[in-house]
């Protein structure tokens, strides 16, 4: 359950305390960001939620290819540079000379990266019996099995020390975007070998050691996470010496510290404060629409939501407008599909179910539900950039079903527990959403209600459509853009008809930085990076 206010008050004094063991907020050249939660772990293969992300993307950013910052752009990174074969089934990679791993009080690289870290990363995801494949309990590579990986790549083959080959089993249009996602990042094989003979072989998803701008120091759960500037990154020494996560769960106390200067940026504000920061001398406030959506998704495989016309009546029921105004402030818009309408193939011609009770309470009726039912409604523990109060939407929406007969119990866990329980198919009806992570349809359409996400957990909705799913597995072996739009368009159609969501909103997403803070661009897939930005000094 979310913190209260007073828990919220202490726990800041303790992150002070932490704190100033490196000085304070603003000693030369530590960068404080205040986090809006902690994350799942630290190796980006297990999960899938942005929290975890913006953890593990600072000691993990080492993909072969990453998204230009501010961009979905993909650009060399641990390759220099990259070939695919005419027919798409095979990508070579030259990877990137020199290139320096993190060194921990349990490691000490005694080589640079090369073909080998890239062949076990990708083989430990890909094969069930490989000897590293469990090192957590519970642990599954949720991305790599919602995206399908295992259909996709066929093998990884290593050309020589610094070329690899990745042989497809068909053609893949988004491959090179989503090698430049977080699952796909590289750990050291030897650090791994290194663990299993010491026999601590989960060392290695705990304690990141990767070859990004910044390395892992420590993490007090629920408190801070420490990293520093790592002097022999590839790309260059990052300007700030420190980088600090005050995990802040309580966005008002984010804001508190902002103005006291007790962190330089923080995550995810609550609309009602945005006009404020706007005015404060000491604020850039930085913006932009995000590549989101906000989602209540139906468990289909529990009554009553196994019924289509009851999916359908629960979209009538409730009053988006009344949310978008209410939770939101007014900073997003309506949503009516899956996609948000600045990515291709968004297709505006899908008529959203109207905001209608009375009809809601006729479509229950026909599909046998006359006096209503009672179901639980999950909601957001932690803000996120799709949804910045969790709570208050439960609410409404609770207030919006009950009109037509529908009783919701409202629940939630601890972040790192919902999002457990979910993959396990526990869930009634849940609330979530996404932040695109490459710009590609497809980022949204397969991990989120694709078949095999099912199985994955990112399907919340545990939804597979087979007339949708042939629609979005052929638009991925589908070369042509504008090909590739038709088949996302039909399927758009069919996700709207068949209702496994209700579709809330796209939201705007903002990042306040203090003025003091040089060189910070907003991410377009809403990580948040600072191994280019400085400090002023006082």
């Amino acid at each position: 359950m979310p913190m209260n206010r007073s828990a919220h008050v202490l726990k800041t004094f303790a992150v002070a305390a932490l704190l100033a063991g490196t000085g304070s907020a603003f000693a030369a050249k530590t960068l404080v960001y205040c986090s809006e939660g902690s994350p799942e772990g630290f190796n980006p293969q297990y999960y899938t939620t942005g929290t975890t992300f913006d953890a593990v993307s600072v000691p993990m950013f080492n993909r072969l290819v990453e998204f230009e910052i501010g961009t979905t752009k993909v650009v060399p990174a641990l390759a220099e540079s990259w070939t695919a074969s005419p027919d798409g089934l095979t990508y070579t990679f030259k990877l990137r000379k020199g290139v320096k791993f993190h060194s921990s009080a349990r490691f000490k690289p005694s080589r640079d990266f090369n073909a080998d870290d890239v062949l076990f990363s990708f083989n430990r995801m890909a094969d069930p019996n490989h000897p590293l494949a469990k090192t957590l309990p519970g642990a599954t590579y949720a991305y790599f099995d919602d995206m399908d990986m295992k259909n996709i790549v066929d093998r990884v083959e290593k050309v020589d020390p610094l070329t690899v080959r990745f042989v497809l089993k068909k053609p893949e249009a988004p491959f090179i975007a989503n090698m430049a996602m977080d699952f796909a990042s590289i750990l050291s094989a030897e650090y791994a070998d290194k663990m299993k003979a010491a026999g601590t072989p989960e060392v290695i998803d705990r304690e990141p050691v990767g070859t990004g701008p910044f390395q892992f120091v420590s993490y007090q759960k629920d408190a801070v996470i420490r990293y520093k500037a790592f002097d022999q990154h590839w790309g260059g020494r990052p300007k700030i010496d420190n980088l600090v996560f005050a995990i802040t769960t309580d966005a008002s106390v984010r804001y508190a510290k902002l103005k006291a200067g007790e962190c330089h940026v923080m995550a995810f504000p609550k609309p009602a404060d945005v006009a404020l920061m706007k005015n404060d001398p000491n604020i850039d406030l930085v913006q932009q629409n995000g590549l989101n959506v906000g989602y209540i998704a139906f468990n289909v495989e529990k009554k009553p939501f196994d019924n289509k016309m009851v999916r359908q009546a629960l979209n009538m029921a409730v009053n988006k407008k009344a949310i978008l105004d209410a939770v939101f402030q007014g900073a997003g818009q309506v949503a009516k599909n899956p996609i948000p309408p600045t990515l291709w193939s968004y297709n505006d011609k899908v008529q959203d179910y109207p905001y209608d009770p009375a009809k809601a309470k006729e479509l229950l009726a026909k599909a046998g539900y006359p006096n209503g039912a009672e179901v639980e409604l999950w909601y957001l523990p932690v803000t996120r950039p799709y949804n910045p109060d969790g709570k208050r939407m439960a609410e409404l929406i609770q207030a919006d079903w009950e009109k037509v007969g529908i009783k919701a119990k409202l629940v939630t866990y601890e972040w790192g527990e919902y999002r457990k329980r979910s993959k396990t198919g526990e869930q009634h009806a849940m609330m979530f959403g996404w932040s695109g992570d490459n710009g590609d349809p497809d980022n949204f359409f397969v991990p989120l209600l694709g078949c095999s996400a099912v199985k994955g957990g990112g399907n919340v909705a545990r939804w597979c459509n087979q007339s949708f799913e042939d629609l979005v597995q052929k638009a991925k072996t589908t070369p042509q853009q504008a090909d590739r739009a038709a088949l996302y368009m039909k399927a758009q159609e069919i996700a709207k008809e068949d209702a496994p969501w209700i579709t809330i909103a796209h939201s705007v997403r903002f990042d306040p930085v203090r003025k003091e803070v040089i060189g910070y661009k907003m991410d377009a897939t809403a990580h948040h990076y600072f191994n280019k930005v400085d400090l002023r000094q006082k």
